[in-house]
């Protein structure tokens, strides 16, 4: 089937699915198994250098028995609450507890890293958050960011619970949300010597900051050494920034043309995590085959 073709069934079928609950469920993967052994999830605060002015949570995920497990292979998470949840739509800690213990996927660590906030309030009376700006600038500053002060982190957390993690781009790998999806493709991009595997839910390729150049770099820039998992929903957003399941279709098109690794799922949700939560199993044994 032609991707056009393909988009448009995918579209019919979102008009079916309009103002309905989207038909996606979790398997048994994302639920928690007796006699599975459970990791940890540690909840912490860190303040930025890279990012000045900002505080963010951020939690970090070790399986069980990691100090045993020799160099722990490592997954970043942006918008890391809504990751790290175990009853939310995504249920990492869940999912990786049930694969490890599987041997389906290498044993492997988790940090759930929230976008950061000033200490300022807005008008509203809230801190105001920096989430637009780290994740939908298309920059090395979030790269920079991660390599100077999350994934030193990360080594210095698991080393208090005598873990080890693995420091080379092959044991990396990098996800997000919306515009995390595109700060995760970003950091990729920029820096395939930290990170070598991108999953991206209903990415923002789509010019809130100019994201939609990607396809176009994509085509003419020396294939990088990625691995890219898109997920994409027929119903999703179309506002003055862009329409997201056409972004992600351009974005799909362009990783083909290019010969890179990837893979595309198109669903007929919207702007949401239901489907991408429904496929995180598959989409973690396909990232890390």
């Amino acid at each position: 089937m032609s991707a056009l073709s393909s988009l448009a069934l995918a579209t019919a079928c979102a008009i079916m699915f309009q103002n309905k609950p989207e038909p996606y469920t979790h398997a048994k993967d994302s639920l928690v198994q007796e006699g599975v052994p459970q990791g940890t999830v540690t909840k912490h605060e860190h303040k930025s250098k890279v990012f000045a002015g900002t505080t963010r949570t951020w939690w970090m995920y070790l399986p069980a028995d990691a100090d045993k497990a020799g160099p722990l292979c490592l997954m970043v998470f942006q918008d890391g609450e809504w990751y790290q949840q175990k009853n939310g739509d995504y249920r990492v800690p869940v999912v990786f507890d049930n694969l490890i213990h599987q041997k389906k996927i290498p044993p492997m660590a988790a940090i759930f890293i929230n976008p950061g906030v000033f200490e300022d309030k807005g008008q509203d009376g809230k801190a105001r958050s920096n989430r637009s700006f780290e994740y939908d600038t298309l920059s090395p500053q979030y790269a920079e960011f991660l390599e100077k002060e999350m994934l030193p982190l990360a080594v210095e957390k698991a080393g208090e619970a005598k873990a080890s993690l693995r420091t080379d781009a092959a044991g990396r790998g990098i996800c997000g949300i919306s515009s995390g999806g595109i700060c995760a493709f970003t950091a990729a991009w920029q820096r395939p010597d930290l990170f070598s595997k991108v999953l991206s839910h209903v990415g923002s390729f789509t010019n809130i900051r100019g994201g939609d150049v990607y396809p176009g770099l994509i085509r003419k820039a020396e294939k990088k050494p990625i691995r890219v998992f898109l997920q994409a929903g027929a119903n999703d957003l179309d506002n003055q920034h862009g329409h997201w399941p056409l972004a992600n279709q351009q974005m799909a098109a362009a990783l083909r043309f290019a010969q890179y690794d990837y893979r595309f799922e198109m669903g007929v949700g919207g702007h949401s995590g239901k489907h991408g939560g429904a496929i995180l199993p598959e989409s973690m044994l396909w990232l890390w085959r």
